[in-house]
């Protein structure tokens, strides 16, 4: 019965995706986007309840991986295009492929970096690029010319980058004040033109913070001592 829980949430992580989906189809976008951020919810504690129950498995992560690239790579992808990309034709589908494949590129490359990278996610993780995404949709502005299919495109390509994004679990990558503040005040900016954006601002910060530590540390690291 243990290993039935966590199991159950990570289907349901999917379930929520499909659903996402099929929203989208209808047309729906804003509860489309709200499916995606539901699954965020249930992906979050699907591993953290394995690990209450010590029931954590191989199984429990290829199937949480297949779920995680339905609900925050197909989905965000199909709605993104749904929602603007679709205005540009061929090449909106070819970037709303491109950040489905590169969610399938960062799920797979966790999978095997899993015994190597500690303390810190190497790229931008799914559910927030995903996240992200839906957020943005879920704002229902639609910016003038390549603005969203450039903005789609950067946050597929942060998925596979090299960036190394804090897990907040108390070691690994050093949280840096000077990106910090930063990534607030962008943040804090973002928030008084748009009062609305909380949601966006929350996965658009982490997202943008990672670059900026990231940046910040190779200077740390090439100054003489």
């Amino acid at each position: 019965m243990r290993n039935v829980i966590p199991n159950a949430l990570t289907s349901l992580n999917l379930i929520l995706g499909v659903f996402a989906i099929i929203f989208t189809y209808n047309g729906d976008f804003y509860l489309a986007a709200v499916f995606i951020l539901a699954a965020m919810v249930a992906d979050g504690m699907d591993g953290r309840v394995a690990r209450y129950f010590k029931v954590s498995s191989e199984f429990g992560k290829e199937l949480d991986s297949l779920c995680d690239l339905v609900s925050f790579g197909v989905a965000p992808a199909i709605l993104s295009y749904a929602f603007l990309l679709k205005d540009f034709g061929v090449r909106g589908m070819l970037v709303a492929a491109f950040f489905a494949t590169c969610g399938a590129l960062r799920l797979a490359r966790f999978n095997v970096n899993t015994g190597i990278v500690k303390g810190y996610f190497m790229g931008l993780p799914i559910p927030a690029a995903g996240c992200v995404v839906a957020s943005f949709v879920m704002l229902n502005i639609k910016p003038s010319g390549w603005l969203f299919p450039i903005m789609v495109c950067i946050f597929a390509y942060l998925m596979v980058s090299s960036i190394k994004y804090p897990d907040f679990k108390g070691k690994g990558e050093k949280i840096r004040m000077v990106p910090a503040i930063l990534t607030f005040l962008i943040a804090g900016y973002i928030l008084f033109v748009q009062h609305n954006a909380i949601v966006f601002v929350i996965f658009f910060a982490y997202a943008l913070f990672g670059i900026l530590n990231t940046i910040m540390g190779l200077f740390s690291h090439s100054s003489p001592c």
